[in-house]
């Protein structure tokens, strides 16, 4: 019977090789030609592995997809949750769009892949809504303390639009000769043009009072 080990251990790695194909496959046609292109006529020329092969692993399409875009969100997840967090929720808030963003630029391939427009009907992967809470935690707090006058959706979505703009550009044009602190800038007057000074919200307070 220990004979056996050997060939199950086989069976396994033949498993695993045959998911990683099939996922880094359907994540190059997702990039090259969005959801609407996609198919597992498609995956299939393209992996090399039979359609009913595919099934076999994955279930259906969306479930394969699914997979994929939680695989990817589990990496910018783990990026998040080394950013450096103290009591500033500020100092926060700025350390996660600089792991946002250091993702994008370390993982371009990925970042396209989760940056897709997804299905308004389905619920985002675990670790897509993981990352996006975590994200914005830092700014729930700021608005809770009355430093985000915009409101924490206007703020998010303008914060998310330099992010991406960011990414977008470096990723297309990395031969272009970018600032060394270009990124640090842009986000510092950003955020400070989005986000009171404690002493501003304080003292609002007291008028309000």
């Amino acid at each position: 019977m220990p004979s056996l080990q050997p060939a199950a251990r086989r069976r396994l790695q033949s498993r695993a090789d045959a998911r990683r194909a099939i996922l880094e496959a359907t994540e190059r046609l997702l990039v090259e030609g969005g959801l609407e292109a996609f198919s597992m006529r498609r995956l299939a020329e393209r992996c090399g592995y039979t359609a009913p092969t595919i099934y076999h692993y994955f279930g259906d399409k969306q479930a394969l997809i699914d997979e994929l875009v939680e695989e990817r969100c589990r990496v910018l997840l783990r990026g998040l949750k080394r950013a450096p967090v103290g009591a500033d929720a500020f100092e926060n808030l700025h350390a996660m769009c600089l792991a946002f963003v250091r993702f994008g630029l370390r993982y371009p391939t990925f970042y396209r892949l989760i940056a897709l427009p997804i299905d308004a009907d389905r619920a985002p992967p675990p670790s897509a809504e993981a990352a996006r809470v975590r994200l914005q935690s830092p700014l729930v707090k700021l608005a809770g303390e009355g430093r985000v006058p915009a409101g924490v959706e206007a703020a998010s979505q303008a914060i998310w639009a330099y992010l991406h703009g960011h990414i977008l550009l470096r990723t297309s044009r990395p031969a272009h000769p970018w600032e060394r602190d270009v990124l640090e800038i842009g986000l510092d007057a950003l955020l400070r043009g989005l986000i009171r000074s404690p002493f501003g919200a304080r003292a609002r307070a007291g008028e309000a009072a």
